[in-house]
This record gives structure tokens, sequence and C-alpha cells, in this order.
């Protein structure tokens, strides 16, 4: 598959790309792209390592560029850095860093710096500020024009504190993330250089193709596809073709990755390297320490991940790309485009379900990429809602709600004090408890409580749709809006804006219900701020249900009969000004046994205790809850 082939022709003109500007979403305007060719070479005695970069930058934006940023991560990974202090004054310090970096020595800390610098064989002027660099150009970089950096970069490997580093908890010998001078994203609103303290990332689309250099009793794990595997061995050759290990002191590993917008690898002599094929998919490579206590669980490790490519393909949008790596690395699990560095010492449901939702997250991070320092929500929230739905195919539980822990999450944070709005960048919440139930808790349960409003099946349809409109893309919230407005045919504005952008509740009650002419009068009531439609169901005394749906009158419609996995009536919707809302329903009082709103437990209602009304035996007359 081609970068332009993948990107559906977006910006892969060879010198000038023209594409409209609009303001709608990111889905709908330009994109920056970039295409790296690296050589670097990492010396296994000291730690440091060195490089050489050529990297073409295409301008795709309506804006005269005159400056551009990198990332330095590995500069985070010292005394004083931004991560550091962040670190150790946040309220709840996240325990694999508390003071770490702090005491680090000048031989165990991390560095990047960047060196001999030119554009189109220009010296440039630089400016190292702490994990950012900053690059005045030789000459302003125009609209739909591109150019070619290249430049020398020298680093060294920290002791692995956070994702990335060496020598970590599991004697990984080196996981590489974050480790190259990685150009900043350019986008609507400007450029996204925010310094490292721990948190998400952004990237630029574009293709890369890196050699790396290393003693050859390493055995590496890489983005990409490696191109070379003649020389290689170690695995990636397969049946009668396969290579023992080559002599020699060094190995140069050439790996090509196209359409991603980061590079990650990892490297340890003792990896036993096997592979799975997925059908109609990937190859899965799987790279563990070769060690008795991890050998039984990664043997059955390839069989679900097959299975949770095949279900995620078939119900959320086609994996792109020729291959995923399931490597052991990194400080827990941590997602990069075609790989994951996970903890490998685990019974196998912790490996299967940290697998499963770091590989998910390459439909999420990966091919959507939203902005996850801006909307880690959309990332880390979309992957729970679509890992959940994996998790309950592998080990199915049909008693249990996948989604039902993302609302206890998301009320425990309210309960607790800790409520944040998801609009806050992901570097600014006050605590870590609040970006982590925010990502993940609330963003999951804002994927599954949208059932409610437009109907579990529009979520189903809506979100390949989503996948398959935005993929490649950088989408907002904005974009997710619009693609769910139109498979819904609902307006959806409100949803959005309230649920995003403000930390107002949910609690809607059922008021009272009377014995009216031969039927019965229902009372409803708005007592929190946040707004929803509701879900009414009514249960007989003979076992029957009577579900109805009372639609919020700011969608302009209502979600529709076949939206949804049972029947339904609809009812005249709710005007949101009004406080209470009242309904007459031809069913005998003595007939009912219970009237309940949400019985699907759906929505994050913060009270329970005022959505159902029972009726003992012999009930008659008024009730109130």
């Amino acid at each position: 598959m081609s970068f332009c082939s993948a990107l559906r022709g977006l910006f892969c003109s060879a010198s000038l790309v023209v594409l409209p500007f609009q303001f709608h979403g990111q889905c709908d305007g330009w994109q920056q792209r970039v295409e790296y060719t690296m050589q670097v070479s990492l010396d296994a005695e000291s730690h440091a390592y060195s490089g050489s970069s050529k990297l073409v930058y295409w301008n795709n934006s309506p804006d005269t560029l005159r400056e551009v940023f990198f990332h330095l991560y590995f500069n985070a990974f010292q005394p004083g850095s931004e991560m550091d202090v962040r670190s150790r004054t946040i309220a709840d310090p996240d325990p694999r860093v508390g003071d770490r970096i702090a005491a680090l020595s000048p031989q165990e800390e991390g560095r990047l710096s960047v060196n001999e610098f030119t554009q189109d064989g220009r010296s440039v002027t630089m400016q190292h500020l702490g994990t950012v660099l900053k690059v005045e150009l030789a000459k302003p970089l125009l609209p739909n024009r591109r150019t070619t950096f290249n430049f020398r970069f020298n680093g060294q490997v920290p002791i692995q504190i956070r994702r990335s580093g060496r020598d970590n908890s599991e004697g990984v010998a080196y996981s590489m993330a974050q480790w190259y001078p990685k150009l900043a994203e350019y986008d609507l609103r400007g450029w996204h250089a925010d310094p490292y303290v721990g948190r998400e990332y952004f990237g630029v689309w574009g293709d890369f193709d890196v050699t790396l250099e290393m003693d050859s009793a390493f055995t590496i794990a890489s983005t990409g596809v490696l191109q070379n595997p003649n020389a290689i061995g170690h695995g990636y050759l397969m049946g009668d073709q396969l290579l023992k290990r080559p002599a020699g002191d060094k190995l140069k590993w050439h790996f090509k990755a196209e359409a991603v917008h980061d590079f990650a690898w990892a490297a340890d002599k003792t990896y036993i390297h096997t592979t799975e094929q997925v059908p109609d998919g990937p190859l899965l490579h799987f790279f563990r320490k070769d060690d008795p206590e991890t050998k039984e669980v990664w043997d059955q490790l390839p069989g679900y991940m097959v299975r949770c490519f095949q279900y995620m393909n078939a119900h959320f949008g086609t994996y792109p790309w020729p291959q995923f790596s399931f490597v052991q690395g990194g400080d827990g699990g941590m997602e990069y485009p075609m790989l994951t560095l996970i903890l490998g010492k685990r019974r196998i449901g912790g490996v299967v379900g940290t697998s499963v939702h770091e590989s998910v997250h390459s439909w999420y991070y990966g091919a959507l990429a939203s902005n996850e320092g801006q909307y880690p929500w959309m990332d880390e929230g979309f992957t729970e809602y679509a890992g959940s739905a994996v998790m309950q195919e592998l080990f199915p539980k049909p008693d249990e709600n996948p989604h039902a822990s993302s609302i206890s999450g998301y009320r425990s944070m309210v309960n607790n004090g800790k409520h944040e709005p998801a609009s806050i960048h992901a570097d600014h919440f006050k605590t870590n408890k609040a970006y982590s139930n925010t990502a993940y808790s609330f963003g999951e349960m804002f994927a599954y409580q949208l059932g409610a409003v437009v109907g579990e099946k529009n979520v189903e349809r809506g979100l390949v749709r989503y996948f398959e409109t935005c993929k490649f893309k950088h989408p907002g919230p904005v974009d997710l809006e619009r693609v769910m407005e139109k498979q819904s045919g609902l307006e959806l504005d409100w949803y959005f804006n309230e649920w995003i952008n403000t930390t107002r509740t949910l609690d809607l009650g059922i008021r009272s219900v009377m014995g009216v002419n031969g039927g019965i009068r229902i009372e409803l009531e708005r007592i929190g701020d946040q707004l929803m439609p509701v879900d009414l169901r009514l249960v007989l005394r003979d076992g029957r249900s009577i579900d109805h749906h009372i639609p919020l009158s700011l969608s302009l419609g209502s979600k529709n009969a076949g939206s949804e996995h049972f029947e339904f009536a609809i009812l005249p919707a709710w005007q949101w000004t009004n406080l209470t809302y009242s309904l007459d329903l031809p069913v005998p009082y003595s007939e009912l046994r219970s009237v309940s709103i949400d019985p699907l437990q759906r929505t994050a209602d913060m009270d329970l205790l005022n959505n159902t009304v029972e009726f003992p035996e012999g009930a008659d007359g008024f009730a109130k809850p």
C-alpha cells in the first residue's frame, strides 16, 4: 500500500499541492506531509546514538512558514526538566515517575540535540528549548511548496522511566520511542510544539525510511516493514528460508513505513521472534524475552490477537498497514504505529487485555490520529470503547455490560471532585486521576451514551463511517459530530457542546405516576443541568415490557425505530427549556409493575434512585418514588 493510495490522493503531488482552505473540520481541510530518511547507529556499551536525517516537508497550509519546531523528547529525562518538575509537584504523581528523573546521574539521563542543520543547503538558526527545538528558516516556506532539511543528531538513551529508555523493569535492553528529532505538527490552530511532560503525542503524516545499525547480537522490532530480511535473519524469514543469526559485529536493519506519524523500535539480545498471519489482514509479529515466565502466556497470545484484528476489521474498519508487532518492553503498555510496547510478565488476561487495548489504538491513535494532547478522550476513550467490545468477544460474559465500568468511572470522578471539562489539554489537568478518568472513562462513556441519543445501530455504523471518512486526517470533535449527524439525521451540537465543554451533570427523575381516566399520567423532571433524551420503559404484571423514547427538542428529530436492538414508540419531544415533562399513556394503572427511565442504564445519570417506580401488588391511586 502506498502513501498516496492510503490517503486517497489528499496531498500526494511531488511538488505542488493545491487544496481549498476550509474552516469546517480537519477532515475537510489540508494536511502537512513529511518524508524522513534516517541512518542511525546505537552503541550498546555507552548507550549513545547518532544519526543523520533528510527530511522533506510539504507545506500544504495556506500560511507562509518562517520557522519550524521539533520535539526532542529525551531531554525530558533530565533533572529539572518540565517533566521532572511536573511529576514532583502534581497532587498525585505517577508512581512510575515520581522523583526518579531528579535522581538520574549524567550517565543515566536522556539527551537529544541537533547540529549541522541546513534547509535546501543553507544554514539555519537553531534554539534548543528543553524538549523543543526552534528553527528559524533560511528562507520562508510558502504555501503549497516543499523544502528539504538535512541535519545530524546525537542522543543518549536514559534509564527507562516512562515509555522509552533502556534496561526496563523486565530486563529489556532498549525501548526506543520518542527517540529522534520529530517535526511538530502544524494545522488549523498553528504549531503544536508542546513541551513534553509525559502525556500524549501528535505528529505529521508521512513516510519513514530508517536504517538502524547495532551489534548483531540484538534482535530489533520496529515500526514498518523490514526491507533486507535476507541480510538479517532473526526470525524475519519464514519456512525453508529461515536464516540463523548472521556473523559479524554489526548489522544494518532497513525499515520502511508508509502513512504513519511516528516511528518506534525496540532491541534485545534474548528476544524470541514469532509471527502469525491474520486471514485477509496483517502479519502479526511477537517479540518476547527468552524467559520461562513468559513462554506459556506468550504462546497463547497470537491466537487471541488474530481474533482481535478480525473483530476490529469487521466492526470498526479495516486495519490499513501490512504488519503489527507486539513487543515486550515499555513500562505498561504504549501504542506506536504498527507496534506496541507492553510488559510481558503477566497472566494471560492481563497480557491479552493490554495487547487488545494497545493494538486497537491503531484505529484511533494510528489511523485517525486525532490530536491526543487536545482531545485525549477521542483516542483513549474510543479505544476503550472498541477494546471493551473485543474483550467481550474474546472472554464472553453475556450477563455483563462491557461498557458499564466507563459510566461508574465517570460517576466516581464526579463524586470525588475530580471532574474537569474534557476540552482541557491533556497536559493541564490538575491531577493525573482527572486526566485518566476523562481520557478513558469519559471517552468510552461519551461513545456508549451516544447510543441513547441516536440508537445503538447508528453508533455502530457511524463509527465505521467515521473511520472511513476521517482516517489519515487528524479529525477533531466537529468531524465526529458531523459524521454522526449524517448517520442519524439528528442535530448533535448540543450533545458535543454540553458534555465536552462543561462539567454539568445529568440527573433525570420520575416525579410522579398517577392513574387518570383509566390510564396513567407520568411526570418526569430534570434535576441536574445536563441535557439528554429519555428512554422510558413500562413493565406490566404479565411480564411484558413497553418501551418509549422521548427525544430532546434540540435534536430536531428522533432516533428511528430501526436504530435500536429493541422496539419502541416515539413520544413528543421534551422541550429543553422545560424542567418537567408530562405524558398520558393508555395503560391501566392496576397493570403496572414498574416504570423506569434509562432502563438499560446507558446514560451517566448521577442518581439512579429516582429512575424507577415499582408498584407492589394491589397498589392503586398515586405512587411517588
